[in-house]
């Protein structure tokens, strides 16, 4: 049998580090304290790590390149294609190009990695089957949020608080006076996701009533929404708002609404976790959280070109801004 080769994390594991501070570590950059460079190298000994040739003429050398991993189901979004734009932009202020991953595999831990400097990975899902060997690609990862699957951990992050865009959304509408209020929280196991579902339970659990939770898929259609509406309102005609988290879909709230003879904005409040053109352009228009996915893309590009450039050590993690526009579908 083929003894097991000595892999970064390994030495990581062992050492109690991260992986780019091993990398670091032994190639004798970045900015490691002493005490921990020579602890990494001992452990390194001790192991039996034997660096990668080709690994090491990676990273000794610029392909001009970053890769960009987007959800499975991202490319029909309006979020994720504002955000894609955002990154390319920021990527050619440093001088690179941007290489969009093939879905559904994302395979960047095989040839692709070998021709890009970095990578981001958006919305990383622990069901994605790519984005373990995306975080293991050997060269550095930033997320877009959190990734709540077991190590490898990325190299740095761009975080939302969706914990508190949810809550103001929440606290609006029962200013507005709702007292039953429903959310369609995306399925899957995402820090987005988690967070959404997480927050809902929270705040019914401190302000009255339980929060009606219904789950729908990641990247709901307005059909998805407007069939789920239609069956929430059915079993239950006490809930005076519905808050809807996937991307373009709370038009189908809307009409779910309509067909069941509910006034948008009166006795029935809508909202949505993500605004986007879909919510702005619909009747009435809905009250929505402003990712401001354009300027999260350029967060996100920018915090791996900082750890390219070693502007920003590894490790960084950076916390990106979001606003509450408040529309008809909940003011009347």
């Amino acid at each position: 049998m083929t003894p097991h080769a000595v892999t970064l994390l390994d030495v990581a594991r062992a050492a109690g580090v991260s992986k780019s501070t091993v990398s670091d570590a032994l190639q004798g950059s970045g900015r490691v304290a002493e005490t921990t460079r020579d602890r990494v190298r001992e452990v390194a000994e001790q192991l039996g790590y034997r660096p990668n040739s080709a690994a090491r003429r990676l990273r000794r050398s610029s392909t001009g390149a970053i890769g960009l991993h987007l959800p499975q189901t991202a490319t029909r979004l309006d979020y994720y294609m504002n955000l894609a734009f955002g990154a390319v932009q920021r990527a050619q202020e440093d001088g690179l190009d941007v290489v969009l991953l093939a879905a559904p595999t994302g395979a960047a831990s095989g040839p692709l990695a070998s021709r890009v400097d970095g990578l981001l990975v958006i919305d990383p899902e622990v069901g994605d089957r790519a984005v373990p060997g995306l975080l293991d690609a050997g060269v550095p990862v930033v997320t877009g949020e959190r990734y709540l699957g077991p190590s490898p951990t990325p190299t740095g992050a761009v975080v939302c608080d969706n914990a508190a865009s949810l809550t103001a959304l929440l606290d609006h509408v029962r200013s507005r006076g709702a007292r039953r209020p429903a959310l369609l929280a995306p399925e899957g196991a995402s820090a987005w996701a988690e967070a959404l579902r997480g927050t809902a339970a929270a705040w019914g659990g401190s302000h009255g009533p339980q929060v009606a939770l219904r789950t729908v898929p990641f990247a709901a259609t307005p059909a998805d929404a407007e069939a789920a509406t239609r069956r929430l309102l059915a079993s239950d005609p006490a809930i005076d708002a519905v808050i809807c988290a996937p991307d373009g879909a709370a038009p189908g709230v809307l009409r779910a609404a309509a067909a069941l003879g509910r006034t948008v904005g009166a006795d029935l409040l809508v909202a949505s976790c993500v605004d986007g053109v879909a919510n702005r352009g619909a009747s009435p228009p809905v009250t929505a959280v402003d990712l401001r996915p354009a300027a999260y893309g350029r967060a996100c590009a920018e915090l791996l070109c900082d750890i390219l450039a070693a502007r920003t050590p590894p490790d960084t993690v950076r916390r990106h801004a979001w606003a509450l526009e408040t529309r008809p579908s909940t003011t009347g």
